[in-house]
């Protein structure tokens, strides 16, 4: 064959190439098309036919607005700081207790309710539903909070619940005092206009969450296990509502957590014989250990991006955003890479793209002139839903590769189960109902929660566990959580409490309305 017949048929060779490639391309762009413009996730519940409740109004006069105030004020001021495990300001927590019995009368004097202390410091309420066939629920938060400063620059005392320009500041505001006392008075003020739960449900107060929750938390689960207790869904702390932190999208995202990312710390170490600083070793603890650390921070988990949970909240509020944007997050079972590649250049958006690896203690030497014979670092992973605890750890072991590192797991676990949130989910949909008859005009989303909560405790009595508060978030609120001047406005501190006064009166329906939806699935 000559050499232009070759030509020819490589020519040939390349045209089907190129149609072939062509046509898909087309095709996926096609079927990208008619997901982003078919697909709206919010009109199923907005169209639905709820079951129809006479559910009691909420408000309240002047009086009890400035008592609600004086009384979350003389809350904050409590100094309910965490410190570790076995430091915990248990005068506060007393001091605590007292503050929750004057607060909230009712709640404690009414014949509908048992109280009960467990560990010493957590509370734990079970108000009896008439109708005993409807599966209970349980509200939980936590009383103690981080510590903090006056010293670290925060513009009042962080236990002092100064009030200025229409804010409360002060440690625990949004962490969680603020829903705390939204659910506790949102009871109050139910219980004092004469109502009685449908359904049966439990609040849960943990004293020890900042510190992993094991003797509060814990306990309560215990508690409601050894009873034989199944919930029909868990509502905790976690995500808020979003106004103008997400960049590019349209109005507030109110994201309901689903699920919590898994956690692990890790201790690096290297030994060796120590020395006289006048005649160091080629190679030091000290060197050693931080080129290991170095190629932990160059070389970071893998992109799982699109593998998780994280994927529904995208795809839920696509509609929200412009062209292209909308055309992305509406298929991110092809866009997935590329919408990755562009989170992961932001820190506060590459814990939604992978396992996040923080190195938060370094310590090494005695003193100045002395070859120090241990060297030590402790590393912080927020493990991504679809990587396990173990898997984390074996690539901590390849990326180190030095046998001279030793590596030990200190603690962890794996990510959290995802919660449903289709339209059969009675938590979910109760919860995005409630904000949406509040909030209009927010898109509601699933989310994932980065942080943890005492939450995680209770995944062996029910499937369906959520961690979300309706505290309104805009550009900068996410540092002052565990920062410096955490606050929280008058007027989301009442939103609070409307919330759950609505919710709580929500959850009395036997039964979800049968799903109506106009998402189209290809």
């Amino acid at each position: 064959m000559t050499d232009s017949g070759h030509r020819l048929k490589i020519l040939k060779f390349l045209k089907i190439i190129f149609s072939s490639f062509f046509i898909t391309v087309v095709v996926l762009l096609t079927i990208a098309s008619i997901r982003t413009f078919s697909l709206d996730v919010n009109a199923g519940l907005q169209l639905a036919n709820w079951e129809k409740t006479s559910n009691i109004s909420f408000s309240i006069d002047q009086h009890q607005r400035e008592q609600l105030f004086a009384n979350f004020k003389e809350c904050i001021r409590i100094p309910t700081v965490s410190y570790s495990e076995t430091d915990i300001n248990t005068t506060a927590l007393l001091h605590f207790d007292r503050f929750i019995r004057k607060a909230f009368p009712t709640i404690f004097s009414s014949r509908l309710v048992q109280h009960e202390l467990v560990a010493n410091y957590s509370h734990l309420f079970w108000v009896k539903g008439s109708q005993p066939d409807l599966v209970p629920y349980l509200l939980l938060a936590h009383i103690d909070v981080v510590p903090a400063s006056e010293s670290d620059g925060w513009e009042a005392p962080p236990f002092s619940a100064k009030e200025i320009d229409g804010f409360i500041y002060g440690r625990g505001t949004i962490d969680d005092k603020g829903p705390l006392v939204g659910i506790l008075q949102a009871f109050e003020y139910l219980l004092m206009k004469g109502y009685a739960p449908r359904r049966g449900f439990y609040i849960g107060l943990g004293h020890d969450e900042e510190v992993s929750g094991f003797n509060g938390a814990m306990n309560i689960m215990r508690i409601l296990k050894q009873r034989g207790v199944q919930l029909s869904f868990v509502l905790d702390e976690g995500l808020a509502i979003l106004d103008g932190v997400i960049s590019g999208l349209e109005g507030p995202a109110a994201l309901i957590g689903i699920s919590e990312k898994g956690s692990a710390t890790v201790k690096l170490s290297v030994s060796m014989v120590p020395g006289h600083a006048s005649m160091p070793p080629r190679e030091s603890t000290i060197g050693i250990l931080a080129a290991a650390v170095k190629r932990l921070e160059d070389n970071p988990m893998p992109r799982s991006f699109g593998l998780g949970p994280e994927r529904g909240m995208f795809e839920h509020l696509a509609q929200k955003f412009r062209f292209p944007m909308k055309l992305i997050m509406s298929n991110l079972w092809l866009f997935s890479p590329l919408l990755g590649r562009v989170l992961e250049r932001k820190q506060e958006t590459n814990a939604f793209v992978r396992t996040t690896t923080a190195v938060t203690m370094f310590n090494a030497g005695v003193k100045v002139n002395v070859i120090p014979s241990l060297a030590e670092a402790y590393v912080n992973l927020r493990i991504h839903s679809a990587q396990s605890l173990q898997e984390v750890v074996d690539l901590i072991h390849s990326t180190v590769g030095d046998q001279r590192v030793k590596i030990e797991l200190v603690d962890g676990f794996d990510p959290l189960p995802v919660s449903s949130y289709d339209e059969r989910s009675f938590g979910f949909q109760i919860i995005k109902k409630t904000v949406l008859d509040m909030f209009p005009t927010v898109t509601v989303a699933p989310g994932i929660c980065i942080g943890n909560t005492d939450s995680r405790h209770f995944k062996d009595l029910t499937s369906d566990i959520y961690r979300f508060a309706p505290l309104w978030f805009k550009p900068g609120d996410a540092q002052r959580f565990h920062g410096i001047n955490e606050r929280i406005s008058k007027s989301n501190l009442e939103e609070l409490v409307a919330f759950y006064f609505s919710l709580i009166q929500n959850c009395d329906i036997n039964k979800l309305p049968e799903p109506h939806t106009s998402v189209h699935e290809l």
